[in-house]
C-alpha cells in the first residue's frame, strides 16, 4: 500500500464544508482530510433521513479501513486545497487559475508530486512535452 500524504493539521479535520468540487485541477498544494461516503441505499446505516453521510479521517490508513470493514461505503477520497489550479474547460485548452479551492480527489491522483512554483507554469507552457503528464507525474 502506498503511503499517501499526512493532513495539513490535523485539528481542522472535520471543520471543511461538505459541498467542494469533485476532481479536476490537476495539481494539488495540501491534504486537509479524508473522507469515506456512505450511502444508505447500499447498505449504509441510515443515519441522515436516507441521506448520504461521510466520515473523516486525519490518516488514508484508517479511512481505507473504515470502508472496507463498513458496508455502502465508498473508497476514500482525499479533500485537497488547491492555491493554484490547471482548468481544461475544453479539451486541450488549459488555463492557468490563480484562485483557492477545495475539491475532493480519488486518492491515487495524490501519487502526483505536490505543485511546485513551476508546475502549472511549465505544464502551459508552448515548450512543454508533447505528453503533459509527465510534468505531474514528477517526470521532468
Amino acid at each position: 500500500m502506498m503511503n499517501y500524504p499526512a493532513v495539513k493539521d490535523v485539528d481542522l479535520v472535520g471543520s471543511y464544508p461538505a459541498l467542494v468540487h469533485s476532481g479536476g485541477g490537476y495539481v494539488w498544494d495540501d491534504v486537509l482530510e479524508y473522507r469515506v461516503w456512505c450511502h444508505p441505499h447500499d447498505g449504509a446505516p441510515d443515519i441522515e433521513e436516507g441521506n448520504d453521510y461521510y466520515y473523516v479521517f486525519d490518516n488514508f490508513e484508517e479511512a481505507l479501513a473504515y470502508s472496507k470493514s463498513n458496508l455502502g461505503t465508498e473508497s476514500p477520497l482525499a479533500l485537497i486545497l488547491q492555491k493554484e489550479y490547471i482548468n481544461e474547460s475544453e479539451p486541450g485548452i488549459y488555463v492557468h487559475v490563480k484562485k483557492e479551492r477545495l475539491t475532493e480527489w480519488p486518492v491515487e491522483f495524490l501519487k502526483r508530486p505536490k505543485r511546485t512554483s513551476k508546475t502549472i507554469s511549465d505544464f502551459i507552457s508552448p515548450n512543454a512535452p508533447a505528453n503533459k503528464l509527465e510534468i505531474l507525474r514528477g517526470l521532468m
